[in-house]
């Protein structure tokens, strides 16, 4: 086994609690599916959220998931001019057996314009 970074981003309409909870979870559980990806095999995680949504941390949303030993932090994304507003990303640490190449990194509901080289 290797420990492997995935990346992940999400968007959302609104900085609104139930929609960063049902972002939040259709993204781990779709990078999850997409890496055959146990709870058993993940290391870490880091959130980012642009500055636009504060109504809850990403990683509360995340322990719904039932990650309560994964440990989970949020930070906030830069402030950069024209960057695209409302995302979420995650890095996602795992123990997998997959080369890099074979990693799938997921962006979902618009967030793929962010790394196209990257979306599946």
């Amino acid at each position: 086994m290797a420990l492997r970074a995935l990346r992940g981003a999400t968007r959302l309409q609104a900085d609104d609690p139930a929609e960063m909870t049902a972002a939040v979870v259709e993204l781990l559980t779709t990078i999850f599916e997409r890496n055959q990806l146990s709870s058993d095999q993940l290391v870490s995680m880091i959130f980012t959220a642009t500055p636009d949504l504060v109504c809850m941390f990403p990683a509360a949303a995340a322990r719904g998931l039932g990650l309560g030993d994964v440990p989970l932090i949020c930070a906030q994304e830069i402030a950069v001019p024209g960057a695209l507003s409302q995302v979420v990303r995650v890095m996602v640490h795992a123990d997998i057996e997959r080369s890099r190449a074979e990693v799938v990194h997921v962006y979902l509901r618009g967030a793929e314009v962010l790394r196209q080289d990257l979306a599946q």
